[in-house]
């Protein structure tokens, strides 16, 4: 049932609901007021939507709402959605709400997110790729994008979210299992509501009965039928290919190959445009057989059973129960009788690759990216690509490219300038693998969009904008290049968050994704975020990728700051001096030593009027790389003057050390900021 909103003291509009013509919604839940639920969503029974307090609510494409769901907001508080509108409550493409949780605006939950039975969210926003499980709560925080919350966890500051671990790609499994179930469940109560479509359905089930194999028919290889071939198990469509010799390419054999002789059995695969697009697979028959020929021909049918459709191999740890590798062996853009030979056995044309044009080099690849590539093959390490175009890139959500299986120099390079001349308008990363730890060593950034195809991208990094005639680097501060600089050389990730006037008073920040590569380009990517955020404040996070956790957090753009006054110099001596605004204040100028920065002065001007309380720690390089700080000198005062000149004194204090500044909420007794100010030269 669906009916607008009544009148109340807040709103007068009686706005209705806007429900897409593809969406199912049950007659027993409850839509009322302004809420827009997109294409291809399912409301199951017993849900209740109400936008009679807060709203307007939106529900994007293809989620499921199940039954038993609550989803209300507050007469106060707004979350930003994606079309950069407001909201009490935003939830995006692809998410499941799973029976009876309570989503409470305000609050925000991405595209791809899985909301467990019983769990509640109010006041948050939950990143993209999420997953939270089942009697958890999630309250007045921001959940980065890509963690998984466990069941029973309470998340109530941001210090525990952003400690929260990786989703990894079993739950990944799981969470579109569900969204697959949904997708049938909502085509269903369509089709149960249409004469026509149930008079199909019965039809179709009358013939496949009449034929005598029924569901058989389609999967009789993998009930052992040997009736059609000589070679077990095998039906006729898979002896029809391998007559005309094998659809699988050279490499793909090989790979299947090594899986086997490592114990690992396969899998397969397959999703048409729309589902790879969503990275929404569909399991093949299993592959129960550990034959080498036996799994080449159940590929075959695969193949054949799925042509015009994306299909990959993957291998299966038994014994961790885990996948240890996929690779993608069919496009739809692969003809029939592409890779076949006229003889049997496992042969089949490679694919050839035509290096980029332009340049002297024979090479589009940059020298670097050439000797780099010859250093892992050189410790035996394999090599291997993904891309993403912008919209995956900022959810650092990477597609895997054609795989390498050469371990020469020159195939390899000439397959990596394959990658690039196909993928051209999108970020292509190389990607180094350890195949007997079956762990990465390397990822770098090798192309971005802007990266002209014409000539050799150098070292990978994004080419300067038209309006930019120099070194985009230049215009970022000596200090804050040689911070990034320190952090990538020690193996850290570099990451950016940014947030309007209202998100950096309540400290809601929105992530705005890893940023991947050397020094070089970090620096590049650091420029062209402060130029697309200019309006707004922006801070560099540094992340231990091992530990999972942030060791650094810096203020490094405010809002009417030009990027190149980000940290400035005095005299070259180590941070930029600073200036009061209170003409009370402005003898704290001649005395102080000058090495707070402006922006340090912006955060903790900031910080003190909304009320918080100012801190330092510091530690030793030992301490540091082991993330164990030792608690300052308190600051007892709320006065600006008297709380710089505390700092400088624990900046002096703890020289060549590590000095952090911390924003403590008193009221809630909790930490809102940590920020480094100072670290040894």
């Amino acid at each position: 049932m669906d009916e607008a909103a009544p009148p109340t003291p807040w709103s007068r509009a009686l706005a209705e609901p806007k429900i897409d013509e593809t969406a199912y919604v049950h007659s027993f839940s409850n839509i009322i007021g302004d809420v827009s639920v997109g294409p291809g969503v399912l409301v199951a029974p017993g849900t209740s939507i109400r936008a009679d307090e807060g709203f307007p609510f939106a529900i994007g494409e293809d989620t499921n709402i199940q039954d038993g769901v609550v989803i209300h907001g507050l007469e106060e508080g707004r979350v930003v959605g994606d079309d950069q509108k407001e909201y009490s409550v935003w939830i995006g493409q692809d998410t499941c709400i799973t029976h009876m949780a309570l989503i409470h605006g305000p609050c925000y939950i991405g595209n791809n997110c899985f909301i467990g039975f019983r769990s509640t969210v109010f006041n948050a926003r939950v990143g993209d790729d999420c997953i939270v499980m089942m009697h958890a709560l999630i309250q007045d925080v921001e959940i980065p994008a890509g963690k998984y919350i466990p069941s029973g966890a309470v998340i109530t500051n941001q210090q525990e979210a952003n400690r929260l671990p990786d989703v990894q790609e079993s739950d990944r499994e799981f969470a579109h299992h569900v969204v697959e179930v949904n997708e049938a469940l909502r085509a269903g109560y369509q089709c149960a509501k249409d004469a026509n479509c149930i008079i199909n359905v019965k039809q179709k089930e009358k013939l496949a009965n009449a034929s005598g194999n029924g569901k058989a028919a389609r999967s009789g290889y993998q009930k052992g039928n040997t009736a059609s071939s000589s070679n077990g198990g095998v039906s006729t469509s898979r002896n029809n290919t391998q007559q005309g010799g094998t659809k699988l390419k050279p490499e793909a054999i090989e790979q299947v190959r090594s899986l086997l002789k490592q114990g690992y059995q396969i899998g397969t695969e397959h999703a048409d445009q729309r589902r790879f697009r969503r990275n929404s697979w569909q399991n093949c028959a299993p592959i129960k057989d550990r034959q080498e020929r036996s799994v080449i021909q159940s590929l075959e049918a695969c193949l054949a059973d799925h042509e015009g459709e994306y299909v990959r191999l993957f291998g299966i740890d038994p014994k961790a129960k885990r996948r240890v590798s996929e690779t993608i062996i069919q496009t739809p853009e692969d003809e029939p009788s592409q890779n076949r030979t006229t003889q049997g056995g496992y042969q089949g044309s490679s694919r050839s690759y035509q290096p980029r044009q332009g340049g002297g080099n024979s090479s589009g690849l940059d020298q670097e990216v050439v000797e780099q590539v010859r250093s892992l093959l050189n410790q035996g390490y394999r090599i291997s690509t993904e891309h993403a175009d912008q919209r995956r890139f900022r959810r650092n959500s990477w597609q895997n490219g054609a795989p390498i299986q050469s371990t020469q120099v020159s195939q390899v390079v000439s397959e990596l300038e394959a990658c690039l001349n196909e993928y051209s308008g999108e970020y292509v990363r190389l990607v180094g693998v350890d195949p007997k730890a079956k762990r990465r060593v390397l990822e770098q950034l090798i192309q971005s969009p802007g990266d002209n195809n014409g000539a050799a991208p150098s070292s990978g990094k994004k080419a300067t904008s038209q309006g930019n005639s120099g070194n985009n680097t230049g215009q970022l501060s000596n200090d804050l290049r040689q911070q990034v600089e320190s952090l990538v050389n020690q193996g850290y990730s570099i990451g950016l968050e940014y947030a309007d006037q209202r998100r950096f008073r309540r400290n809601s920040w929105q992530n705005a994704g890893l940023i991947e590569g050397n020094a070089k380009q970090v620096l590049a990517e650091l420029e062209s975020h402060l130029a697309e955020h200019s309006q707004e404040y922006v801070r560099l996070v540094g992340i231990d990728p091992k530990a999972k956790r942030r060791i650094v957090e810096t203020l490094i753009q405010s809002p009417g700051q030009s990027s190149n006054n980000q940290k400035a110099n005095s005299g070259g001596q180590g941070f930029g001096g600073y200036t009061q605004s209170n003409g009370n204040q402005g003898s704290q100028n001649g005395s102080a030593k000058g090495r707070l920065d402006q922006n340090t002065v912006e955060q903790v001007r900031s910080l003190l009027k909304q009320g918080y309380k100012i801190s330092t720690e510091y530690a030793d390089k030992r301490r540091f790389s082991r993330n164990s700080w030792q608690g300052g000198s308190p600051i007892e005062s709320t006065r600006e003057g008297d709380v710089l000149s505390a700092l400088e004194n624990s900046l002096a204090e703890h020289q060549g050390e590590y000095v952090r500044l911390v924003g403590i909420d008193p009221k809630a007794k909790r930490r809102v900021l940590e920020t480094t100010i100072q670290q040894p030269a």
